[in-house]
Formats: structure tokens, C-alpha cells, sequence
């Protein structure tokens, strides 16, 4: 069983080959950085062109490095959201397409259980898991009890982990995105110079807040006034400890939560983009080990937005038979537990 794999759901276009033994036979992503980076974030008319100007090249460059014809498909599948709808609708229209001419199944995939799969197609992990997915629009701590089958823990009551990233890199200065520029700050600088506060530090419950972490930047960065280099390495490590600390203590809850529903569970995951972060995998490694649970993050290609997790998590479902009909709508806002309350402040992007 092979698949080709769409993903127009952001700023990356992106077209996939997997088959159903794991192999990536193409991974083919094209980053529109360089044209949102004058804006200082994403902007969705240019995102949405920039996915209708290459998705076509793409495809046929992934076949082609995939060395797969297109008799060879079993089924394609696209990003169905959630997302910027332009960027959505591009590659769903364009999957459609392909369907109707090659009369093989469409596949409509929710972005966030491609990064909620990621981790099955690199490893394996069985059902059910701990999953901390975490990401420029999302910050959830969900039980992956099958495909399909999600139970929402807890998620964000403000922004997300890289939103605050984003704006963190703004307020000292640094380039788009925030996440990688915190990060790079970071690695020569001192997280104990300055004092920055603990998100909900010591409050039950599995739900995360930035908002309070970053308004209290905001203070410290208008107090100093004009920041030296030092002073901004230093910020970043303290403001990167912090949100580091607070995944890790949220997801400490989570663990509670998840071993009294499945006591035999044996895995946290983390996904999404953030979850690319060193300083986050190594906190989360060591909560791993102290509750004798196996750390899955998938390497940084699978944690940011690709189009490898839509082409497998495409397979996870058309192995149980599953697949979309023509007339399916591209969606904005898709949960993954449709039952869970919803939250003040969740974004859309992944």
C-alpha cells in the first residue's frame, strides 16, 4: 500500500510518498519563511498562493524521487484541517482531484492527528499513549486511544507555546520564526539571571497559559529598555526554561491522569513544531524516566509541518477502511475529541 501525502494547512507546501511498511519514499516540503518573515508572522492570502503555485510541482517532484507512478497509489490523502482555510481548500481541491482521475480513495486527514500518528511511523507504539502535541497554534495533552479515538486532557487557555515563542522573538528583537531564534539565543544564556514567572505553577488540572509569561517579558523588556546581545541570550534562556518548565509540569498531570485510565501504558509522545525544541525534549526525557515511561519524539522533519504524517496517518485509516467522500468541506477548526469543553484562546494553525 502506498500513499501520496498532501499538506497545505500553514506556511508549508508539502507532498509525501509512504508505503504501509513505513518507508518515507519521498518527503518533498517547501518553506515560505523567507515570504512571511517581513510581516513578522504568517499571512494567509500569500500562504494560500504560495500552496497553488507549487503543490502541482511538488507532486510530480515526490513521485518522482518516490520513483512511484501513479498506477501504483492506493489512495491520496490531504490535510483536511484544521488551518488557514485558503491554504486547506488548495490541497484538498487538488487531492480530490487526483481521486476522481485515478479513481482511487480520497482521504480527508485532520493535521493534528498526523502529528498525533507521527510517532507510529517511526516507532512502534502501540494504543493506547500519551500524547503532548504542541505547536505554533496548539498546545494539548491528549490519550491517543486508537485512530480516531482522542481524549482531551487538557490544552491552552491563551496561546499556544510557539505563538508565545513568536512574540517572546519579537519583543527581543529576533527573527521570524520564534521558536528557532529563542532557541539558538538560548544556547549561550544564562536562565538564571532573570527571574520570569512560572506559568500555574503548582495548580491541578492538565490546561497551559503563556499569556501571563509573556506580558511579564513585555515588562522586563520595556523596564531594561535598549538590550544588549548578553542580555538578550540571557532573556531568551530564561524564557525558554520557563515554557520548557511548564510543559513539563502540565504534562506531569497528564501522566497522572493517563496511568489511572490505562495503568499498562507505556509511552509519552510528544509532537508538532515545538516539539523540535532540545531544551523541551530533554525536560520531557527526564519526566519519562522518573514515571518508567518511554520517550517517542519524532525527529524535527516529522515534528514540523510535513507531508510524510498526512500520507501515514492516511494509511492508518484506510487500513480500518476509512475514507472521505468528494463532497467533503475543508474545515477551519477541527477537534480531535469533538466532546472536550472548548478553550478560551485556541488558535487554528498546527
Amino acid at each position: 500500500m502506498i500513499v501520496l501525502g498532501l499538506e497545505t494547512s500553514c506556511d508549508e507546501t508539502a507532498a509525501a510518498v509512504v508505503a504501509e511498511d513505513k518507508r518515507v519514499l519521498a518527503d518533498e516540503i517547501l518553506s515560505q519563511e523567507a515570504e512571511h518573515r517581513p510581516f513578522g508572522g504568517i499571512v494567509p492570502e500569500v500562504a494560500a498562493r504560495g500552496h497553488l503555485d507549487h503543490l502541482d510541482r511538488l507532486i510530480t517532484r515526490a513521485l518522482e524521487r518516490a520513483r512511484t507512478p501513479w498506477k501504483s497509489l492506493a489512495a491520496v490523502a490531504a490535510t483536511g484541517g484544521p488551518g488557514l482555510i485558503g491554504g486547506v481548500m488548495v490541497g484538498v481541491i487538488t487531492a480530490k482531484a487526483i481521486a476522481s482521475v485515478r479513481r482511487i480513495p480520497f482521504i480527508a486527514v485532520n493535521h493534528l492527528e498526523g502529528h498525533a500518528l507521527s510517532a507510529r511511523l517511526i516507532a512502534d507504539v502501540a494504543f493506547p499513549y500519551l500524547l503532548l502535541l504542541v505547536s505554533g497554534g496548539h498546545c494539548q495533552l491528549l490519550i491517543v486511544e486508537g485512530v480516531g479515538r482522542y481524549v482531551r486532557l487538557g490544552t491552552t487557555v491563551d496561546d499556544a507555546a510557539g505563538e508565545a515563542f513568536d512574540k517572546a522573538a519579537k519583543l527581543l528583537g529576533l527573527s521570524y520564526p520564534g521558536g528557532p531564534a529563542i532557541e539558538r539565543a538560548a544556547a549561550t544564556g544564562d536562565p538564571g539571571r532573570f527571574d520570569l514567572p512560572r506559568p500555574l505553577i503548582g495548580k491541578p488540572g492538565c490546561d497551559f497559559s503563556f499569556s501571563g509569561l509573556k506580558a511579564a517579558l513585555a515588562r522586563r523588556v520595556r523596564e531594561l529598555g535598549a538590550l544588549d546581545p548578553e542580555t538578550v541570550r540571557d532573556i531568551a534562556a530564561a524564557f525558554q526554561d520557563r515554557v520548557a518548565l511548564h510543559l513539563a509540569e502540565r504534562t506531569r498531570n497528564a501522566i497522572a491522569e493517563f496511568r489511572t485510565r490505562h495503568p499498562s501504558g507505556d509511552h509519552l509522545v510528544v509532537a508538532g513544531g515545538v516539539a523540535a525544541n532540545t531544551e523541551i525534549r530533554a525536560r520531557l526525557q527526564r519526566l519519562a524516566d522518573e514515571h518508567s515511561l518511554r520517550l517517542i519524539a519524532p525527529p524535527a522533519r516529522l515534528c514540523t509541518d510535513n507531508a510524510a504524517m498526512i500520507a501515514w496517518a492516511g494509511i492508518e485509516r484506510l487500513r480500518l477502511g476509512l475514507a472521505d467522500p468528494l463532497d467533503f468541506a475543508a474545515r477551519p477548526r477541527w477537534p480531535l475529541d469533538p466532546r472536550a469543553p472548548k478553550a478560551p484562546g485556541a488558535g487554528v494553525k498546527a
